[in-house]
């Protein structure tokens, strides 16, 4: 079976955190600065929790910062071991990020829009760890930067993930319905979700239970 990594985004507690990786997630993802979306907590809050998540989970801070000084200022308030920028920022932000936080693994937040995402692989490969895919607007009055629960064009994904050899994350809409055609179509190093295990804006054990399942069964579907 090929391990597909999981990453649970919007915890809103140490105690959903831990939940999350009780019942198989990989990461969890801590939403502090965000102009909209699920799950702000805010980066006081997510650096609280990124303390007590059992060791050896990675913990992603996701950031709608644009400048290095910015990013690196959250960093040296909340201990986690990725920063995951969700907008399409300046790559020349990058040197300074990495001085700064040398320790922090980068994954950049690719929105698939249209084919024009494909053009940012090249802009940003030199600088991060990993990319991650997902739905979101980036022009226009209504801009969102994830956690829109909508899906995107994952033939576009396909080819983003063809085109690197970095890991790439799936995220946009993902639940237990969809997620093993997901993973089979685009062929990602791991998925990311937020809604797609929420019911009342909490955690919801089945609905990762279920979702967790479908992981390990595309895993089984790709190695065979």
């Amino acid at each position: 079976m090929i391990k597909i990594q999981v990453k649970v985004c919007c915890m809103a507690s140490a105690v959903e955190a831990r939940l999350a990786v009780a019942l198989g997630a990989d990461a969890v993802g801590l939403v502090g600065h965000m102009p909209s979306g699920p799950g702000v907590i805010g980066v006081a809050v997510a650096a609280q929790i990124a303390k007590e998540v059992p060791r050896g989970t990675d913990t992603f801070l996701l950031t709608s910062a644009t400048r290095a000084k910015e990013i690196a200022q959250d960093l040296a308030v909340c201990p986690a071991s990725t920063v995951q920028i969700v907008r399409h920022i300046d790559p020349g932000e990058y040197p300074e990020l990495i001085e700064a936080a040398p320790q922090v693994r980068r994954i950049q937040a690719v929105h698939i829009e249209d084919e024009g995402a494909l053009d940012l692989l090249g802009r940003y490969e030199p600088f991060v760890d990993a990319f991650l895919l997902d739905s979101g607007k980036t022009f226009g009055a209504d801009q969102q930067f994830g956690g829109t629960g909508a899906t995107h064009n994952w033939t576009i994904s396909r080819r983003f993930v063809e085109k690197t050899d970095i890991p790439v994350y799936l995220a946009g809409g993902l639940n237990s319905a969809n997620v093993f055609e997901a993973i089979t179509q685009v062929r990602p190093y791991g998925v990311d979700l937020c809604t797609g295990v929420r019911t009342d804006d909490q955690l919801d054990p089945a609905k990762l239970e279920a979702f967790m399942s479908e992981v390990r069964r595309a895993g089984q579907a790709l190695a065979d």
